[in-house]
């Protein structure tokens, strides 16, 4: 069984998104929520992570990863296959952020099926959805920057009755022209917050080690080696750091403590021998 599509929607507001893109804003984790609340007030909300939406794996089953930011707004999530014409998308989905502009992009690399659409004031402009070799809708008027792709100046002819392109190679060209920034690693970071809607608790975050000082670590070798009364180094456990003189200073004193603790040793069996 194919993993399900991954949709993309971008709700814009502004005329430039590539001005907001560009100073990496943080997503607001409350928009997150206020947003699910309005597609279903029943859904089970659970925070799963915040991360960048372009350095990140896709969304997966009853997953959102979100991003309101100012004018823009980001939604991931995976639909089911008779959504997969971008034409057919649920109003629910289409009218649940107000927007002048919206742009929805679909994925499903195990088939190889790609497709992105374009909505003005409601008004869909443009859908292309399919693979190389079933086109499923193409309709509207082709913006520019799909003309390369239909001369067939991007991808090697593949013969039979099929596109002139991969439909995944001109969605990612629609998102970077519609958007203004690269949707990849190449681009600006893309800050979103991630929810799980199917019960899942939240995921459980390790405390942070507390950093040992190189006051605490000397000392912890000093009684180790039996030098119970050399007590220098606990004075610099208060420091919040140690600088490079100190490092130097800490390694020639503990060189000298252990070269001492040699030398006590070989005298000791030395003695013994004699004896």
């Amino acid at each position: 069984m194919n993993p399900k599509p991954v949709l993309t929607l971008w709700y814009v507001t502004v005329e430039d998104p590539a001005a907001v893109l560009r100073e990496e804003p943080k997503a607001d984790r409350g928009f997150g929520r206020k947003f699910l609340a309005q597609l279903n007030p029943n859904l089970p909300v659970t925070p799963i992570g915040q991360f960048p939406l372009n350095r990140s794996a896709q969304a997966g089953d009853s997953e959102y990863y979100i991003g309101g930011y100012p004018g823009v707004t980001v939604v991931q999530t995976v639909i089911e296959e008779e959504s997969m014409v971008l034409s057919r998308l649920p109003e629910q989905l289409l009218k649940a952020v107000p927007a002048l502009e919206i742009y929805a992009f679909v994925s499903q690399e195990s088939t190889g099926y790609a497709g992105f659409a374009h909505w003005t004031a409601g008004e869909l402009k443009r859908c292309l959805c399919g693979t190389r070799f079933n086109l499923q809708e193409d309709s509207g008027l082709p913006e520019p920057f799909e003309a390369p792709f239909w001369a067939g100046e991007k991808y090697d002819p593949v013969g039979g009755i099929s596109l002139p392109f991969e439909p995944q190679g001109i969605t990612e060209a629609a998102q970077s022209y519609w958007l203004g920034v690269e949707v990849n690693d190449q681009g600006p970071d893309l800050d979103v917050v991630g929810y799980a809607t199917d019960g899942r608790p939240e995921p459980k975050v390790a405390p942070k080690k507390p950093e040992r000082s190189l006051g605490t670590i000397a000392s912890a070798s000093v009684s180790k080696l039996g030098f119970n009364d050399y007590d220098d180094y606990e004075a610099h456990d208060q420091e919040p750091e140690s600088t490079g003189e100190e490092i130097l200073e800490t390694a020639k004193r503990l060189g000298g403590l252990i070269g001492s603790y040699v030398r006590q040793t070989s005298k000791s069996i030395r003695e013994r021998w004699r004896s």
